[in-house]
């Protein structure tokens, strides 16, 4: 480590990373999403599959709904059945989405009643006693999705339903939320009912989907960052001699789940021609307008209480579609993208990304640093615009994850042709500890984007550090040189090595009250 950077200072570079994301990944990155939690997108991942025996196999991951409380009852978290939840694909480098994967909800309402006296009376639980994969009689809320792939634009393509590969089936049931022990007392099993084989249409290899509640998999030291960056070790340099600077502090959403849109489809579906490299990124839609409905109404008051010949709750909805959430690389629209424009950002797509290219190419946050704290050390890497950014978020990098062709535009890629490393050789740091396939090559769940990040912003990829001419900026070395943490590093144990990747979600209640 440089001499002359101070503590201080590297903890200050780590706060100004983490402060810009408001919680978490992408947990409420906007203003205006805070009031939408259920098309709160939280993360997005993309990886070469590592499970055994599915090598040739891509797996998505979009994850919803941040902070699930697991003692969030009685009314658990399901999905907005007036929502649109989208997977989108590029493949061949352009900007425009090639493939959608489209996720739509229904939640129907079982009406289980008791007997109370004289009378059968509607329950308040979602259940009325234990759960299992065989039987849902006493199940009280049912929810369901269908998925549909949609080729060319997202809007106006060719629309296929996607199929459940045993019976042809378009609708798929979603399991129950991880209530507690005694309402599902092997949840995990429970929950593997619900992965599918489905048919794709244009592709000759079924694939699997999953939809469900999951442990939160992304990894951040939230509380003490924002006890004014009360962390011990902010950079792993700062250490002693034996300790492990990345993994000393908790990670502030160990106690949470969301929901998880998991599919996996054979690489030779999602590419087009020779190019292995794609890009993904998901996105959230509501309809433009909404009527609050002063008199909702169930199914069993509507013969009593008016005309209307259907049940109808709090609001209606109708109207075009209206991109309220979209998620691509982790972090951009926290770390890069400014105020002003965090909820534009939300509703644009990636082919318009130009108008957002500043951020990128001339960040803001080594600048801030600089300003601050540039008396000590820190240096903002004086190389503008910073290609290196640009590489990393908009384009991909070449020889890695760069399409053929490829238009500058924010999202997620992946070489399908790396070979996958398996679970338990993973490197965490991704392409900067050595693993081509890891982040920002896709991303596992295992990835540490916060570290790989912070030290991207810094300048880590504006090598090399030797002070020589081919040096780009010699006056920043040693802030580039810094392996910035959080200090909350992912645990491989915490992740499982076969689909859906993301582990069972916490209960409720964990025991029985017999245990």
């Amino acid at each position: 480590m440089k001499s002359g950077i101070s503590h201080r200072i590297v903890a200050a570079a780590t706060l100004a990373v983490l402060a810009g994301s408001a919680l978490a990944s992408s947990h409420r990155e906007a203003p205006f999403i805070t009031g939408r939690p259920k098309v709160d997108a939280t993360d997005f991942y993309m990886f070469n599959s590592y499970e055994t025996g599915r090598t040739g196999y891509v797996t998505i991951i979009a994850n919803y709904q941040p902070f699930e409380f697991p003692q969030g009852g009685p009314n658990y978290y399901t999905m907005d059945p007036n929502a649109l939840y989208e997977i989108h694909i590029d493949n061949n480098g352009d900007g425009k989405e090639d493939l959608t994967f489209q996720f739509r909800f229904k939640v129907a309402d079982a009406g289980l009643t008791v007997p109370v006296g004289s009378k059968k009376v509607p329950v308040p639980l979602v259940n009325i006693g234990p759960l299992s994969a065989s039987s849902d009689s006493a199940q009280n809320v049912m929810e369901s999705y269908t998925l549909t792939l949609v080729r060319g634009d997202r809007r106006g393509g060719q629309v296929m339903p996607v199929t459940n590969a045993a019976n042809g089936s378009r609708t798929f049931a979603a399991p129950y939320d991880n209530i507690g022990a005694k309402s599902i007392p092997d949840y995990a099993s429970y929950a593997g009912s619900f992965v599918y084989n489905v048919n794709i249409p244009g592709c000759s290899k079924p694939g699997r989907v999953f939809v469900g509640q999951r442990a939160d998999p992304f990894v951040v030291n939230l509380g003490e960052t924002f006890d004014l960056v009360n962390i011990k070790y902010p950079v792993t340099e700062l250490a002693p001699s034996g300790v492990n600077a990345r993994n000393l502090a908790p990670n502030s959403l160990a106690g949470y789940n969301v929901t998880s849109l998991a599919l996996e489809v054979a690489a030779s579906c999602l590419t087009a021609g020779s190019d292995p490299v794609i890009g993904g990124w998901t996105t959230a839609s509501i309809r433009q307008a909404a009527v609050f409905n002063p008199f909702p109404q169930s199914a069993s008051s509507v013969a009593s209480v008016g005309p209307q010949s259907s049940p109808t709750g709090p609001s209606i909805e109708g109207g075009a579609w209206n991109q309220v959430s979209r998620l691509g690389m982790p972090l951009v629209n926290e770390l890069v993208i400014g105020l002003p424009d965090k909820d534009r950002f939300n509703s644009s797509e990636p082919r318009n990304d130009g108008q957002f290219a500043d951020y990128v190419t001339n960040p803001s946050l080594p600048v801030l640093l600089q300003v601050l704290f540039g008396a000590e050390g820190v240096r903002a890497p004086n190389v503008y615009p910073r290609t290196d950014l640009e590489a990393a978020f908009l384009t991909g990098l070449k020889g890695l994850n760069q399409p053929a062709k490829v238009t500058a535009a924010e999202m997620l890629r992946l070489n399908t042709s790396t070979t996958p490393t398996a679970a338990g050789a993973q490197n965490d740091l991704g392409v900067l500890g050595g693993d081509n396939a890891g982040f920002p090559n896709g991303r596992r769940p295992l990835d540490d984007v916060v570290d790989i990040e912070l030290r991207v912003a810094m300048g880590v990829l504006l090598s090399p550090f030797d002070g020589s001419s081919a040096d780009p900026d010699p006056s920043s070395d040693g802030s580039r040189q810094l392996h910035y943490t959080d200090g909350a590093e992912p645990n491989p144990a915490s992740y499982l090595t076969v689909f859906p990747y993301v582990n069972t979600p916490l209960a409720g209640s964990p025991t029985s009250a017999n245990d």
